[in-house]
């Protein structure tokens, strides 16, 4: 997202953190940037009865908690570590004196937050009128167009657990949607691992 050299221009600090370390929590008021250098995030929320629901899965590169920044609101999930990870923090200030300097990167950061919007509208049409299937393949097809390569399969790197945590589905439903996904010629499994 931004370049590493520039966040160590800006004094950023590089934290450790390990597995489902928590980052902030939802309702926590937003300080920092958060970038990750190296391992991954997940942005969730909890019900009543303890089921999680995510709202996003972040990887090395990926800014995560940003929103409430540029809002000045409350993060509305809680960031936890879903591997030993190290991330990038700048205060909020400083994150931004930084976008006023580099107005290149400002305006990748609103094309990133059209894009998550984007997702967020998908995914509530998803949950609200489409039946399992559908869901997955849309979550899905995102992340290929996101992260993908068009000349080759691309590996779903979710767990079955992820999937049913990004779309509120079961992990049951979510492990016989794949077999009839499969079993269609949507994607294609291999060692356990789903490809599209």
């Amino acid at each position: 997202m931004i370049p590493v050299e520039l966040l160590e221009t800006y004094n950023a600090k590089l934290k450790t953190y390990t597995k489902d370390a928590t980052i902030f929590e939802e309702l926590d008021t937003p300080r920092f940037y958060y970038q990750i250098n190296s391992g991954s995030v997940k942005m969730i929320n909890l019900s009543e009865d303890g089921k999680e629901f995510a709202q996003g899965i972040f990887y090395d590169g990926n800014a995560f908690g940003e929103p409430p920044l540029f809002g000045d609101f409350k993060y509305p999930a809680t960031a936890l570590c879903v591997q030993d990870s190290s991330i990038y923090i700048l205060p909020k200030d400083t994150f931004f004196d930084l976008l006023k300097a580099h107005p290149d990167i400002h305006l990748n950061f609103t094309k990133l937050l059209c894009k998550r919007m984007i997702y967020k509208a998908k995914i509530m049409k998803e949950v609200s009128i489409h039946p399992p299937e559908h869901r997955i393949m849309t979550l899905l097809e995102h992340l290929k167009n996101n992260f993908g390569n068009e000349m080759q399969d691309y590996e779903v790197e979710l767990t079955r657990q992820d999937i049913s945590n990004l779309t509120g589905l079961r992990v049951e439903t979510v492990i016989r949607s794949i077999k009839k996904l499969e079993k269609n010629n949507k994607l294609s499994i291999r060692d356990r691992k789903v490809y599209l």
